[in-house]
């Protein structure tokens, strides 16, 4: 039964939506559809780091993307939450498009900074160069059309409609990561002069990791503009990228549902203990250090070791029963 729990999808998005549908009501709505909103990021950003091996300090580049694509859509073209979507996927994909073969072609340190770099750029676009249209430091104020029930004005329709996503992105990378394309991942992480050795085309697998992670970190762009209402260069700022590499290692990457669980975790801490504590960074950092040196797979890679762990006793011991009764 266990075992079947550990490899059920419907079992933990089951979990992810009781467990945000009670938060949201016994806390904020509002706040909640924050948090939902955050952990598609972290999936996003997960892509790369949990399954790739590579960790992104840029990676507010391609959410601003995502969250100024749907926001001159509504305000220049048509006010439609859809087609800003679209719009907001668009962009990012296209940043993945453009950016990606010459980031793939980098690892380690080199990958981390010049996606820094490029973030840094971004930022300078929307906050200097194109102001006249992003509204530069002020950003911009948007509304979006309703369509009878369909109005994302309404709290708890904007709360189920982003929880719908968060099931359906999640539904798609777990699909992802268990596919032939998930294993080499897996195998280019590991060890990508081998994977090459064999004949495989190692820069297109990173390329194409690299635009499904820079589209699903623009489709959570474009879903906070809708759920605030406004972009402006914050969702772009480069000093932000610490936020999403905390939320991946509380929660343990390469794993769908860690990202869930540290993306929760970490806006958890962000919203509700700088209530208490002035200075809750340093709460932050002290469990990141934690992290580090105790729990280095993150809180799910923890938790995977000790189900693993039971898993195979309850084999061990099912295995011994057999054989006693046997000889009897």
């Amino acid at each position: 039964m266990l075992k079947k729990l550990n490899k059920s999808v419907i079992f933990a998005i089951g979990v992810i939506i009781a467990g945000f549908v009670i938060f949201a009501y016994s806390a904020s709505v509002n706040k909640v559809t924050d948090f939902v909103i955050f952990c598609i990021y972290v999936l996003g950003f997960d892509v790369l780091y949990g399954h790739l091996g590579r960790i992104s300090f840029g990676h507010t580049l391609y959410l601003g993307a995502g969250a100024y694509g749907a926001a001159m859509c509504a305000k220049y073209l048509i006010p439609d939450p859809f087609l800003a979507m679209v719009m907001g996927i668009a962009a990012g994909a296209a940043l993945g498009l453009i950016l990606g073969p010459i980031a793939v072609k980098t690892k380690g340190a080199a990958f981390a900074l010049i996606n820094v770099a490029f973030n840094q750029i971004g930022y300078f676009i929307v906050l200097v160069a194109l102001a006249k249209y992003t509204g530069g430091e002020d950003g911009v104020s948007l509304t979006f059309n309703s369509y009878g029930f369909v109005n994302f004005g309404n709290v708890h329709f904007l709360f189920a409609f982003c929880l719908a996503c968060l099931v359906a992105v999640y539904y798609l990378m777990h699909r992802l990561y268990g596919s032939a394309f998930g294993a080499m991942l897996l195998g280019i992480k590991e060890n990508e002069t081998r994977v090459r050795f064999l004949g495989y085309n190692t820069q297109a697998y990173k390329w194409v990791a690299f635009i499904i992670s820079t589209s699903v970190s623009a489709f959570a762009g474009a879903l906070f503009v809708i759920n605030y209402g406004f972009a402006n260069p914050g969702f772009m700022d480069p000093a932000r990228n610490v936020e999403v590499i905390f939320a991946a290692l509380i929660g343990g990457p390469g794993t769908e549902f860690g990202a869930v669980v540290g993306g929760t975790a970490y806006m958890v801490i962000s919203n509700y203990l700088a209530k208490y504590i002035t200075r809750w960074e340093m709460f932050l950092g002290a469990a990141l250090l934690l992290i580090a040196f105790g729990f280095r797979k993150g809180i799910m890679g923890y938790v995977r070791e000790l189900v693993e762990k039971k898993i195979k006793a309850d084999d061990v011991a099912a295995e011994k029963l057999k054989v006693d009764q046997g000889h009897v």
